[in-house]
């Protein structure tokens, strides 16, 4: 089965599920996904929805980045699983790195664009999680643009704790890609705190909370 047709499948069974739950996505900058080339996506992660949302937006020829136990998730797991995502398991640190290493090689010469999620983890507590380098490393060593994708909050919702949502409508946005050229190994702290404090701008902009930014990243995470 072709990869286009695959995931023209998975689009529908995301979308049936989305419908039957009564969420809508409204997507704005799409036009930024259209580079040449490969790039490295990046996006903030609240809850098994954005991978939702995502399935629709998701440009050509582009894989994720998941943790390993998402792929055990049922259903959820084998959307994933069939629309090409990549599991990594974040016990074992060394092993995430020659993973990452791998897809920077793949990334080029399969000329495919990967989508992360820097703060590591689902978060849904209002605010962003301090980014981990991983994608901003990546996009480095392989001089491709960073391009950031903000999700507005869910919790007006969404609860956590019971998995359970109500209708809702999710803002989301693609910014403009930032270029890595010319930068080095130096560059990676600054890099990882520019997309950060750009995202998080943004995602209160997004949620209706523009006056609630402040300051930037906490601390750097590995």
């Amino acid at each position: 089965m072709g990869s286009s047709h695959l995931t023209r499948i998975i689009k529908n069974v995301v979308r049936s599920f989305k419908y039957f739950y009564g969420l809508r996505f409204d997507a704005k900058g799409l036009e930024h996904f259209e580079i040449e080339g490969p790039c490295v996506i990046i996006s903030n992660h609240q809850s098994i929805l954005d991978m939702m949302g995502l399935m629709e937006i998701l440009p050509e020829r582009c894989v994720q980045i998941g943790k390993r136990e998402l792929l055990y998730m049922g259903s959820v797991g084998l959307i994933m699983y069939l629309g090409g995502v990549i599991f990594i398991n974040r016990k074992s640190t060394s092993n995430a790195k020659s993973v990452m290493a791998e897809v920077g090689q793949a990334m080029i010469s399969d000329n495919v664009k990967v989508w992360i999620y820097p703060e590591g983890t689902r978060n849904g507590n209002g605010d962003l999680l301090p980014f981990k380098k991983g994608a901003f490393h990546l996009a480095i060593q392989t001089q491709v643009p960073v391009v950031p994708v903000v999700y507005s909050s869910f919790s007006s919702f969404y609860n956590p704790k019971k998995n359970l949502f109500t209708s809702g409508r999710i803002q989301v946005e693609v910014l403009p890609p930032i270029s890595t050229e010319g930068l080095t190994a130096t560059d990676v702290d600054d890099l990882t705190s520019r997309c950060y404090a750009t995202m998080r701008e943004t995602f209160f902009r997004l949620s209706g909370r523009p006056g609630e930014v402040n300051g930037g990243m906490p601390s750097l995470a590995q």
